[in-house]
């Protein structure tokens, strides 16, 4: 390193938890004070790291290359998945790099477009994102969610799709919430937290949401409660309207646990609900109606997943597609029949099901890969998704049904030969047998002389499945002789809930143990090396590899952890952290706090110990996984530390947990990630 350190002081601060044997156990804290994201101490100690980690980082030869070449990878244009609303089209478009992609409308799913709202103008850094963009049922108005910073915090706004004006009225403190408008757009329902203590807006824990109604053109004021229940501070609410506009239909949601509760009303009725699950027993979601016949994907005795369909009227169920060997992710609802996205060891595969639930024909998409979006409407044959794999970005295709032959709206021009490199899928064993999977991207005829400089990326909780994406950033890597690996790993959704439920709890080293084995398996088929393997994870997947590197440090060259959770002892104590204890559990759990403390990334770096070059990233304005995780690790890393590798933390400060995050700032963020890997991982660095 060039600069010391900066000076982490270490206080005295100890924590006292109870195990499951009733025993007293002290833990100290001695970094508590990087839990105040504002004080001077903390300002101070972030501008004094990232002066210390620029000066590492414009050392390295590769930065400005990898700046530049990304940026122009980055420049082609970006087509959105159409959907339509009142015979009106809307998409979103990027034409290259804009810092956040523009609304757009057209009466053909083709074209002409013209803009409705540009996000770009409503701040002059781009650090005021769209999150969400709710289309009234006749398509002419809008309700968009704008997140400044990379808050989650959320404030509505609504626009008037033809004359681009906006409405007075704004409405304030919404989170973890869309707007659903209602048939004859009066209004939209959403989800509100109480407005935060001053100066807690991004630490304070988010709890107590209700289910409210704002009407179009009043003040915030006004708003009409639907649903609040103090009782029970943990849930929240979801509200949707039935496409017949006959129901609305509330999804209640506690935390990340994927189990829910369904309830539903007439939309012009002010009876109490009916609660047709009462129990978070499974996962329940509306795929649609016709009338009182609800179409449910569900879990419920079905890990995989299984469509039911529910009358509302009778409460009669019965089973229209039958749990199959691969996951039903998603359904829609079309005319005559159901669209079904599965996954087949991770990648999706795109079905056409009659009402009856039998199989009329499968979609043939472009190749292996992911289907991102699924357009579609129960009364309209037209629909539209979104295709993407690891080598060509996400196109929007296009079918009329009953026809299942996709039709691609636009062939994005990229300056990248996707033809010199190819997608393998390769298995390991993990350490209690179970079978693992992992997408190998490289460059074809790779030779296996283990020099290769290979990123291992996982995830490994809350059902979310890492299935085959682009991404721009990688291609930079790829270029200059680097592999990609994703690895699927327990904890996910690729299997179902069952494969999830078995990285949970008690069960949470099992994803650790499948990542670890996928390293292995590099190694030993001669892919790399540990002086050549980095690894890479993000916020879930922070926590992984962080957990990782403390378990295994000599199995790794370079570490990159983003945005992760490596407090495993006080991470419910901040904004939604709570909600995450269906995977973690709680340190006051006494049955589950030794299970926490023997992975918790922050309490098991060891004095004496050589760690990995370790990057780590975040971001101040980060509401999701609060900065302190990453602060505090940091820190005792830095401390602890026996090693020459470098220890550094990229701290951005007009940044969050990453949605919305502008384009100039991924570029500069990706950029200095891989210029830090090319410097560990290539010959020279790995010695």
């Amino acid at each position: 390193m060039t600069s010391p350190y900066p000076e982490s002081p270490r206080g005295d601060h100890v924590d006292v938890y109870t195990d499951e044997h009733g025993q007293q156990v002290p833990v100290p804290d001695p970094y508590r004070w990087l839990e105040e994201p504002d004080s001077p101490q903390t300002r101070a100690w972030v501008a004094a790291q990232n002066a210390v980690t620029d000066a590492y980082l414009d050392t390295l030869p590769a930065r400005s290359a990898y700046r530049e070449r990304l940026t122009s990878l980055w420049n082609y244009p970006r087509e959105g998945v159409p959907w339509m609303r009142g015979g009106r089209y809307f998409r979103f478009y990027n034409p290259g790099l804009l810092n956040q992609p523009v609304l757009e409308v057209a009466a053909s799913p083709r074209g002409p477009w013209r803009p409705v709202l540009d996000p770009n103008t409503l701040s002059a850094d781009g650090t005021a994102s769209l999150i969400g963009a709710s289309v009234s049922w006749d398509g002419g108005r809008v309700a968009y969610g704008v997140q400044q910073g990379g808050s989650d915090w959320i404030t509505w706004h609504v626009r008037d799709v033809q004359s681009g004006e906006d409405e007075p009225h704004a409405v304030e403190w919404s989170k973890f919430s869309g707007a659903a408008w209602t048939p004859d757009g009066a209004g939209f329902f959403y989800g509100a937290y109480d407005a935060p203590q001053e100066g807690a807006a991004l630490t304070g824990a988010n709890r107590g949401q209700r289910l409210m109604f704002h009407r179009a053109g009043t003040p915030q004021a006004q708003d009409t409660l639907v649903i609040a229940r103090p009782d029970e501070p943990d849930w929240g609410f979801q509200g949707s309207v039935t496409e017949d506009g006959a129901y609305v239909v509330v999804h209640v949601w506690k935390g990340t646990d994927p189990k829910n509760l369904l309830w539903v009303r007439s939309l012009d009725s002010q009876d109490p609900f009916t609660e047709l699950v009462t129990e978070f027993r499974a996962s329940y979601q509306l795929i649609g109606n016709d009338g009182p016949l609800l179409y449910i994907r569900t879990d419920e005795d079905a890990p995989r997943g299984r469509v039911l369909a529910w009358n509302v009227l009778t409460g009669e169920r019965r089973e229209v597609i039958p749990e199959g060997p691969d996951v039903l992710e998603v359904v829609a609802l079309v005319p005559g029949g159901l669209l079904a996205v599965t996954l087949h060891d991770a990648s999706h595969r795109l079905t056409l099901h009659d009402r009856a639930g039998a199989v009329v024909r499968e979609v043939q998409l472009p190749g292996l890969g992911s289907v991102t979006e699924l357009n579609a409407r129960q009364d309209d044959p037209e629909v539209f998704f979104g295709f993407m794999s690891f080598l060509t970005p996400g196109t929007a295709q296009r079918l009329l049904l009953p026809d299942t032959t996709p039709e691609a709206l636009s062939t994005p021009a990229l300056d990248f030969d996707a033809s010199a490199y190819e997608v393998t899928q390769e298995f390991t064993t993990s350490r209690d047998g179970t079978r693992i999977p992992m997408f190998i991207v490289a460059r074809r005829g790779l030779e296996r002389d283990g020099t290769n400089p290979t990123l291992l990326y996982g995830y490994g909780g809350f059902t979310v499945s890492l299935t085959p994406t682009f991404s721009v950033g990688r291609l930079a890597w790829l270029e200059r002789g680097g592999v990609v690996v994703v690895a699927t790993l327990r904890g996910g959704g690729e299997y179902g809930e069952e494969w999830h439920q078995a990285g949970t709890l008690k069960r949470k080293q099992n994803v650790f143990d499948d990542f670890l084995a996928c390293a292995e398996h590099l190694i030993q088929s001669g892919f790399t090396s540990s002086a050549h393997l980095g690894i890479q994870g993000g916020s879930n997947g922070g926590l992984l590899v962080g957990a990782a590197m403390t378990q295994r440090p000599e199995l790794f060259g370079a570490v990159i952890a983003q945005v992760g959770v490596m407090d495993m002892l006080r991470y419910q104590h901040f904004t939604i952290g709570w909600a995450w204890a269906s995977d973690y559990g709680r340190s006051d759990d006494p049955d589950l706090f030794r299970t926490l403390l023997a992975y918790s990334p922050l309490h098991n770096l060891r004095d004496g110990t050589a760690y990995p070059a370790t990057l780590i990233t975040t971001g101040d304005h980060d509401d999701r996984v609060v900065p302190a995780h990453s602060y505090k690790f940091a820190a005792q890393l830095q401390h602890v530390q026996a090693g020459d590798a470098p220890t550094l933390i990229r701290i951005e400060t007009r940044g969050g947990h990453g949605a919305g995050k502008p384009t100039s700032l991924v570029i500069a963020e990706a950029a200095d990630i891989w210029a830090f890997l090319e410097a560990r991982l290539t010959t020279a660095a790995g010695g």
